[in-house]
């Protein structure tokens, strides 16, 4: 008869609980405001035309 197994059963379950009952990480949270600039800049970017060329002479 194996008399390891409880002991095994019982370190694992303090182990699992242990990680079940960690404290969540502090998320990083944006700015309404902060995203609405960055997309209002991206868009405008975006709707921008292209900067002029010189033109080419064709003889």
């Amino acid at each position: 008869m194996d008399r390891t197994a409880p002991t095994e059963t019982t370190a694992l379950a303090a182990e699992v609980e242990g990680l079940m009952n960690a404290p969540e990480p502090d998320g990083v949270f944006r700015d309404s405001r902060e995203c609405a600039g960055a997309v209002l800049l991206a868009a405008l970017l975006l709707v921008s035309p292209p900067t002029p060329r010189p033109k080419t002479d064709t003889k």
